[in-house]
């Protein structure tokens, strides 16, 4: 089903997931353009023992409706040297990231937060003293927010971790759940760290939230948020200043909060650009798309209804077409409803035509399929077979 060319995915809302304790998580996909990139296989043995770390501690309930919105750090003179940072706070941002972070500032700059909690790291507190600007508010460190802490590792660059540790490094890349250091297992610490964040964050009394912290964190809160155990290190990946939005709202009877995954890994760069993710080359890709503006505005998602794009959502779908020319797209997977349809159709004919300039060429055909729920294990788990 899939193959090496990037698929795309048109779909309001995904299924909804029901965790070992009983709190129910809808993944939604609803900026423009969002990315899913194949790393590391997922094991099912795995994820019996991942899913121990975070099922044991229930995520508290909530009084009022409340937004997440996690960024990572800009570039830092670690990331530009291909060093392994962890948790160590040596490195801070290159002039790069300082552009990138306040980039960011601008993305986000309609967004009115009551709180921003960072990580203590100096790439992390520059970036979020950037995005937070003038706000009277003071930002919350949090040494939990810190990034993955790779112990011996840390300082290294990668060529001499793999010639130091041998085997260790190498475990490090394929089976990361499981790599142990020092005594260590660093990515289970990691998902049991970004639990006990989700207390922290959810329990203060805010309802827009700015988190400033580091990529394998992210991964972590995004991943432990959305029922997803250890096996998805490496599959959320998080580029420098990008962006994960996630919803929280309170069930009626007072029961744990519905959680909803509203954006993940927003770049302020072009999300499809380079064909890498977080500076690692990808094989496969899977470009998630939401559909354009619909005619009935006024209604608000789950209830929109079977609605057609209006004008503005013509101009979105043709835009986001135009900006995956450079990707030869070879299958696109749309919902039924009409508005995605209709957004499938329009990347469909761009794509076609994309390569067809002479009058005797022959259009690239571009595959379509609709799917009336998305599975995002099916999804992920899908992607990682041989093409057919």
């Amino acid at each position: 089903m899939f193959c090496a060319a990037p698929h795309l995915l048109l779909h309001r809302c995904f299924s909804t997931y029901t965790r070992p304790h009983p709190s129910s998580i809808t993944v939604r996909s609803s900026s423009s353009l969002q990315e899913i990139h194949e790393s590391t296989p997922v094991s099912k043995e795995q994820g019996g023992l991942s899913s121990q770390l975070y099922a044991s501690i229930p995520f508290p309930p909530i009084k009022a409706a409340k937004r997440v919105v996690l960024v990572r750090h800009g570039q830092s003179t670690w990331n530009e040297e291909g060093r392994i940072q962890g948790s160590s706070n040596f490195s801070v941002l290159t002039q790069k990231g300082e552009a990138q972070a306040e980039t960011s500032r601008q993305m986000l700059v309609d967004d009115a937060f009551d709180v921003c909690f960072s990580s203590p790291l100096i790439r992390s507190k520059r970036t979020a003293e950037i995005i937070w600007g003038t706000r009277k508010e003071g930002i919350i460190t949090d040494s939990d927010l810190r990034e993955i802490d790779l112990y011996s590792f840390q300082g290294l660059l990668k060529h001499e971790g793999k010639a130091k540790f041998g085997a260790a490094f190498r475990q490090w890349q394929m089976d990361a759940p499981n790599f142990n250091i020092d005594g260590h297992y660093p990515v289970r610490e990691l998902w049991a760290r970004a639990r006990s964040c989700w207390t922290k964050i959810l329990t203060h009394e805010s309802k827009s939230v700015l988190v400033v912290a580091h990529n394998a964190v992210n991964q972590a809160l995004v991943a432990t948020a959305i029922g997803l155990g250890t096996e998805y290190f490496r599959i959320l990946l998080q580029s420098n200043c990008g962006a994960s939005v996630l919803d929280f709202t309170p069930q009626a009877d007072g029961g744990l909060p519905y959680i909803r995954l509203n954006r993940l890994n927003q770049t302020p760069s072009s999300p499809v650009a380079g064909g890498s993710s977080a500076g690692r080359k990808t094989s496969k890709r899977i470009i998630l798309v939401c559909h354009g503006s619909q005619a009935n505005t006024e209604v608000s998602f789950p209830n929109l209804g079977d609605q057609p794009m209006n004008m503005l959502g013509l101009i979105q779908a043709q835009k986001t077409a135009e900006l995956l020319l450079d990707l030869k797209v070879s299958c696109i997977i749309s919902s039924p409803k009409i508005a995605s349809v209709e957004t499938a159709t329009t990347i469909s004919r761009v794509q076609e035509a994309a390569d067809c300039l002479g009058a005797d060429c022959v259009p690239r055909y571009v595959e379509m399929k609709q799917m009336q729920d998305l599975d995002l294990e099916k999804i992920l788990g899908q992607s990682k077979q041989a093409s057919i």
